[in-house]
């Protein structure tokens, strides 16, 4: 009896779970923003951001220096092993609603002329400054937790401090909430926006969607190999080379200086000092196994047995030299991530930015190298969420990461009724201060001899305040007594203050409080 023929059936195909995003959210590393500025990257791994202002190191004597430079270390040897952290600092071009702006309204009398001469100034030196890059610094630090109830207590006890070391050394920082975290990621996912930040938690529950959707662009391109899309902006990662033997601390401010937009990223890992040190020793070990191999090799070869090839010698100093070091002094070791995100709105001025950033380091006897075929793990490891997908590692002492210092100069910009006082010679950006809101609001004076420069100056200042708002009552000499003060017989204008800078100071000085003032900002 004839048998049937089987046929052999083709196998199902087995459905496969990928892990590639397919959406612009799904593309962000993270999964949940609470409102207090936790954010849950992953499960059991929590992050924390904390933003610090500026302090004058560059303008600093040799001996400032080296003290902020001593604590900054002292700084970065409070992280352990268990305690990552990320430096980032954000170069971007000022939104419309941030940027400074000229508000000099007229008034009901003969001065509108004066002000609209002083508005002008004003916006030629604004024009001039580089307002329209704002900075912005962050320490962003993670930890493992089971739980949220876990984290919380930790990190805010992490949290405290950090900005209490930051306040040793004399730097402001606070803690951002999870609004203000998502500003800044909405920032450096939509670099050119110029438009505002609009997002409610109160939205969410109405609308259906998470955090997400708030800061997203509307696309991501990273198809090509050394460059990527994010909405209508170009954009390239690259990583920094250090080929130099000693750095400079310069580097990060004069990467910080330029004018185009940017994101530096730092991803910090302490390696624990024990293992450091049986690392060092174990390689030490290898050298030296090396070297006996080449000695018997000249013994067989008939050569001295101490020309040793060069980079074993080099490689055996250096190595003891980082021993003695971490065992000595007050070193520890530290694995970083130095990646650097240029963004443009055209892809020729990226290029023209990334080459300015490469004739830098180059400067320094250090390469940028792009990271090829990894433009989205290196985006998104510039994000402020504490998350590295770059296995990119340099092993870096204290010193040698203390020397990336993140100080250059201190802003002084002040909201409100500021007034002008010239331009900052190192960032070149206008000095707007109220003296109503300083330490000594009543402290105006010009340190040396009296000269007309210093005249000037008073003058000058003193030209600003004449804007028409009316003095205090009940102002007297004596406890308790009241008077008004009368209004003045004539008035002060800008061009009369520069013909009168040759006018006694102290003179002056007792007619100005009584003249009313023409500037109102």
């Amino acid at each position: 009896m004839a048998q049937a023929k089987k046929t052999k059936q083709p196998p199902r195909s087995v459905k496969r779970v990928s892990n590639v995003p397919r959406t612009a959210q799904q593309t962000i590393p993270y999964r949940e923003m609470l409102q207090d500025g936790i954010c849950r990257v992953r499960e059991g791994y929590y992050t924390k951001t904390i933003e610090y202002e500026d302090i004058n190191y560059s303008v600093a004597s040799n001996d400032d220096q080296a003290a902020i430079f001593d604590g900054y270390c002292g700084f970065l040897n409070y992280f352990d092993s268990a305690l990552p952290f990320q430096l980032s600092f954000i170069n971007h071009r000022a939104r419309s609603n941030k940027r400074y702006r000229v508000n000099i309204p007229a008034q009901n009398d003969d001065f509108n002329s004066i002000r609209a001469e002083f508005s002008e100034m004003l916006k030629g030196q604004i024009a001039k400054s580089n307002n329209g890059i704002m900075r912005s610094k962050y320490i962003t630090f993670g930890l493992p937790a089971a739980s949220l109830a876990e984290a919380r207590p930790r990190m805010e006890r992490i949290e405290s401090d950090i900005i209490g070391n930051y306040k040793k050394l004399g730097v402001a920082a606070r803690s951002l909430s999870g609004y203000e975290r998502l500003e800044v990621l909405h920032k450096q996912l939509n670099p050119g926006w110029r438009g505002g930040f609009t997002f409610s938690w109160a939205d969410i529950p109405k609308t259906g969607m998470n955090t997400k959707d708030f800061i997203a662009p509307t696309s991501f391109d990273f198809r090509q190999s050394r460059v990527f899309h994010t909405g209508a902006a170009w954009g390239a990662v690259s990583y920094l080379q250090i080929l130099a033997s000693e750095l400079s601390d310069k580097l990060l401010a004069e990467l910080l200086e330029l004018d185009a937009e940017m994101t530096i990223t730092m991803h910090i890992n302490t390696v624990d000092q024990t293992k450091a040190i049986k690392t060092i020793k174990a390689k030490l070990t290898d050298i030296d196994k090396m070297k006996m191999d080449e000695q018997k090799k000249a013994a067989r070869s008939g050569y001295d047995i101490d020309i040793l090839p060069p980079d074993l010698v080099t490689f055996s100093k250096d190595a003891a030299a980082l021993l003695a070091e971490l065992q000595s002094r007050n070193e520890r070791m530290f694995l970083l991530t130095f990646t650097i995100v240029n963004t443009a709105p055209a892809r020729g001025r990226l290029e023209n930015d990334v080459f300015t950033v490469a004739g830098i380091c180059q400067k320094y006897n250090c390469a940028l190298k792009r990271l090829d075929f990894q433009q989205e793990q290196g985006y998104m490891s510039s994000l402020v969420l504490g998350f590295n997908a770059i296995e990119i590692q340099r092993g870096m002492t204290t010193s040698s990461t203390a020397i990336f210092v993140p100080f250059m100069t201190q802003e002084l910009r002040m909201g409100g009724q500021s007034l002008y006082y010239g331009m900052n010679a190192l960032s070149h950006n206008v000095i707007m201060a109220d003296r109503k809101k300083l330490k000594a609001p009543k402290g105006l004076y010009c340190i040396g001899r009296s000269n007309d420069r210093n005249i000037q100056a008073v003058l000058f200042v003193a030209a600003q305040q004449m804007d028409g708002h009316p003095q205090e009552k009940g102002s007297g000499t004596e406890r308790g007594a009241k008077r008004e003060r009368q209004p003045p017989q004539e008035h002060f204008t800008l061009v009369n203050v520069v013909k009168n800078c040759r006018v006694k100071s102290q003179n002056l000085l007792k007619k100005v409080p009584f003249y009313p003032r023409i500037f109102s900002y």
